[in-house]
C-alpha cells in the first residue's frame, strides 16, 4: 500500500515539475517577445509553436486595430503575403497526382497563351520552372493581371522576361504564382478560391481563404505601412478591399490574379501552424492525407541554388536558427512581415505574423531582426 501510495506520489511530483517548467518557460518565452515587441516597435504579433506534432504555444501581442485601441487575439486573421505560394503549390502537386499534369509540361499549353521567354523562342518554360522561379520571367510590368505577359494584350510583353535563359537562373517572380493560380483553375474547372478551400482548407479544419468577401471582416487584422518621416503607422485598407465587382464579372482561367494566388491568403497564425504540419509531416496532419509523401519530397527538393528554393518553399535553410536547417516560407506586403518554417526531422517549427513595425528594414544574418529575434527565442525558449 505504501509502495502504491509512494509511486502515485512520485508520479503527481513529475507531472507538477513538468508543468512547473514548462510555465516557466512561456513565462521566459513572453517575457522575450514582450521586449522584442518594445525594442523593434511592433504593433502587433501573433505566433505558434509546434513541436513532436503538436501545436505546443500560441499567443497574441500588441494590437490588432490602432485606432480602435482593440487588442489582438489568437482567432484573428492577417493576410499572409507570399506564404501564400505554397498553397498554390499544394494544390498543384494534388492535381499532378490526380494526372491532369505533370511539372514538366509547356506552361504555355497549360496558361493558354503563348509563354516564351523572346531572347530563347525555342526553349520550353515548363510548370516546374515557373513555380520554383527559374522561369526567368519578372514583375518589371506588374503582377496584379495576366494581360502584362500575354502577347496578346501588352505591346510590351517582352519585358517580363530576363535575358538569362529558361531554367538557368533564379528569381524571385509574383507574376509566376498568380499564373500558377490560373493553371489550377483551367486545369480542375474550379475557381480558385473555391478549390483551394475545398481540398486544402476544410479537409485540415481551417478557417481562411483568398476571397475577402466570403470571410468574416470582423476578424481582419488590420495592416501598418510606418511613415518614417511622419514617425506614424498608417493603415492599408487595400489589402483586404473587396474584390466583389471584379468577380461579378469573373472570367474562369483569366481573372484569378484578383484573388493573389501569390499573396492573397487571409489566415490566423494557429491555423497556419496546423497548415504547417500537414508539410512537416509529409502531406499529412492529423490523420488527414492531403498530398502523397512523393509530392511532399518533390515540394522540398532544391531546385535553384539562390535561396535554396524548391516549390514555393526554401529549402534546409540555416540563416533563420543557426545551427539548425530549417524549411519553409516569408511574406511581406501592406505592413505585413510573416514566417513559416520548420525542422521536418527533428519536428518543430514556428508561424510569426507582424500586423506592423518601424524597425522592418533591419537584418540579422539576411532575416528580417523581427522575426530572426522572435524565432529564435522562441526556440531557445521552448524547443531547445
Amino acid at each position: 500500500m505504501k509502495t502504491q501510495i509512494f509511486r502515485s506520489f512520485l508520479a503527481t511530483s513529475v507531472l507538477l515539475f513538468i508543468s512547473l517548467s514548462s510555465s516557466a518557460q512561456f513565462s521566459k518565452a513572453e517575457e522575450d517577445i514582450r521586449k522584442i515587441m518594445k525594442d523593434q516597435d511592433i504593433v502587433g504579433m501573433s505566433l505558434a509553436v509546434v513541436k513532436e506534432g503538436k501545436i505546443i504555444y500560441t499567443n497574441s501581442f500588441g494590437y490588432k486595430d490602432i485606432e480602435s485601441n482593440t487588442s489582438l487575439s489568437n482567432t484573428d486573421i492577417f493576410r499572409i503575403a507570399s506564404i501564400s505560394k505554397s498553397f498554390s503549390a499544394t494544390a498543384i502537386m494534388q492535381l499532378v497526382e490526380a494526372g491532369k499534369l505533370s511539372l514538366d509540361d509547356d506552361f504555355s499549353k497549360l496558361v493558354g497563351f503563348k509563354v516564351r521567354n523572346p531572347n530563347f523562342p525555342d526553349a520550353v518554360i515548363t510548370l516546374r520552372m515557373v513555380m520554383s522561379h527559374t522561369s526567368s520571367i519578372n514583375d518589371s510590368q506588374g503582377y496584379f493581371n495576366l494581360d502584362v505577359i500575354n502577347p496578346d494584350k501588352n505591346p510590351d510583353w517582352a519585358k517580363c522576361y530576363n535575358k538569362y535563359a529558361p531554367g538557368a537562373d533564379y528569381q524571385y517572380c509574383n507574376l509566376n504564382y498568380n499564373m500558377v493560380g490560373t493553371v489550377i483553375e483551367r486545369i480542375s474547372g474550379e475557381r480558385f478560391d473555391n478549390y483551394i478551400k475545398r481540398h486544402i482548407l476544410s479537409p485540415l479544419g481551417l478557417y481562411g481563404g483568398y476571397n475577402v468577401d466570403s470571410l468574416d471582416k470582423s476578424r481582419f487584422v488590420t495592416l501598418y505601412e510606418h511613415d518614417a518621416k511622419n514617425k506614424k503607422f498608417t493603415p492599408s485598407p487595400q489589402a483586404y478591399a473587396s474584390r466583389g465587382e471584379i468577380i461579378s464579372k469573373y472570367v474562369m482561367g483569366y481573372t484569378t490574379p484578383v484573388f493573389s494566388p501569390t499573396g492573397g491568403m487571409k489566415i490566423s497564425a494557429n491555423d497556419l501552424a496546423k497548415y504547417m504540419r500537414m508539410h512537416m509531416h509529409q502531406g499529412k496532419s492529423d490523420g488527414v492525407r492531403i498530398i502523397s509523401k512523393k509530392s511532399s519530397r518533390v515540394m522540398q527538393t532544391r531546385i535553384a541554388n539562390v535561396e535554396n528554393y524548391g516549390l514555393a518553399l526554401g529549402i534546409n535553410r540555416e540563416d533563420i536558427i543557426p545551427g539548425e536547417k530549417m524549411t519553409g516560407h516569408t511574406g511581406s506586403s501592406y505592413g505585413l512581415y510573416s514566417i513559416m518554417f520548420f525542422n521536418q526531422k527533428k519536428d518543430f517549427g514556428f508561424v510569426v505574423i507582424v500586423n506592423g513595425s518601424s524597425t522592418a528594414g533591419q537584418n540579422t544574418k539576411g532575416l528580417r531582426t523581427i522575426m530572426y529575434r522572435t524565432v529564435n527565442s522562441l526556440y531557445d525558449n521552448l524547443i531547445k
